[in-house]
């Protein structure tokens, strides 16, 4: 079996190594480097009641492959309010099962938070994932499988036929299979191909990196979200980051953070914490693709036989990955995934087509 897959993020990679083990793969990506986008800019966690049903399940899926890896640590997660944002707060604490503690308490955690504060709570059960370590491991085991990388591989040409030819550049193949994992441009890959759209799409959340507020180690200190997730802060290499937790509707491109909606988010998150921000060391943006029922996408194209489509991912393509693309390893071999079968039709591409395409595994 000759499988094609468009995407070199966190999807492509991870797809690649599920399926090379009984099939000839080959990985398109339009970049110089695997996981430029928003796999190489993500700020990942592990959050296993983090998004819907379907991605939840997801979620707790993957965590025996994480812990296995070895790409797991302990983080914790922390959220915090002012009287003001009471209803909010309450409404963080009850979706993500978070423990209310003292203000005292969650400033010995974090000793840059405003002694004003007036509600703080934790969830411990979170993780943060090494990124790199989880992308380099899939990239490893597909090699091993024998299967072939190609960067600065655009594909402009998706032909379907009893097979389907795929052109890039100088490169062309013929393949029994292809599996669409461009994250913001599966949509546009899937008109190229001549197949149904599904309605992906890409937001942009921004990122500012801080140097350590107060010269204070932030090494063991918790992710720590202001109510109603209006921003978000953690620990990164030293520093400290600061996100405006933005989700701002984009066009698929090489996404770059504004100035002026980072410049409120800092703003926002200054309201609660001690420690003005006086320089931005760097910044960034990635962009994060939804459906629009924001679950993933796995599975064949209803209308295009041999195209399976890996995306979606949203804020959850690490977390999911292995999950993801077992799901999509076992459709692609004709047998059942290993989840419970109301997940995986809250997850199959055919959601989109109506019910006639609803047809299962």
């Amino acid at each position: 079996m000759r499988i094609a897959i468009i995407g070199g993020g966190i999807a492509g990679v991870s797809a690649a190594a599920a399926l090379s083990p009984f099939g000839e793969v080959v990985v398109f990506e339009a970049e110089s480097a695997l996981g430029t986008h928003a796999s190489g800019r993500s700020a990942a966690m592990y959050v296993e009641n983090y998004g819907n049903e379907a991605v939840c399940t997801l979620t707790r899926a993957a965590r025996a492959y994480h812990e296995a890896e070895g790409v797991l640590s302990p983080r914790g997660v922390m959220t915090v309010g002012f009287e003001a944002d009471a209803d909010t707060f309450d409404a963080d604490i009850a979706e993500m099962a978070f423990q209310e503690i003292s203000v005292e308490q969650a400033r010995a955690r974090v000793p840059i938070l405003s002694p004003d504060l007036t509600r703080a709570a934790v969830y411990e059960d979170v993780l943060e994932i090494d990124t790199d370590r989880l992308i380099q491991g899939f990239h490893r085991r597909a090699r091993a499988n024998g299967a072939t990388f190609l960067t600065n591989a655009k594909v402009s040409h998706v032909e379907r036929g009893d097979t389907w030819r795929i052109r890039a550049g100088d490169h062309e193949v013929t393949v029994d299979i292809v599996v669409n994992a461009a994250g913001a441009w599966a949509d546009q890959v899937a008109c190229l191909a001549g197949v149904a759209p599904v309605g992906l799409q890409p937001y942009r959340r921004s990122m500012a990196r801080l140097p350590a507020p107060g010269g204070y180690d932030t090494r063991s200190w918790p992710m720590v979200f202001g109510p109603g997730e209006s921003w978000y802060a953690k620990p990164d290499a030293g520093g400290w980051i600061v996100s405006p937790a933005d989700e701002d509707p984009s066009e698929p491109m090489d996404a770059w953070a504004d100035d002026m909606v980072l410049a409120e988010g800092l703003a926002r998150y200054e309201a609660y914490v001690t420690e003005p921000v006086t320089r931005v060391e760097t910044s960034w943006a990635g962009l994060r693709t939804f459906a629009p029922d924001r679950s993933l996408v796995i599975g064949e194209a209803p209308d295009a036989p041999g195209f399976y489509w890996l995306a979606g991912q949203g804020g959850y393509g690490m977390q999911t990955a292995p999950s993801a693309t077992a799901m999509l390893a076992a459709l692609v071999k004709g047998k059942e995934p290993d989840l419970p079968g109301a997940v995986v039709q809250a997850l199959l591409a055919g959601r989109f087509m109506g019910d006639q395409a609803k047809s299962g595994v």
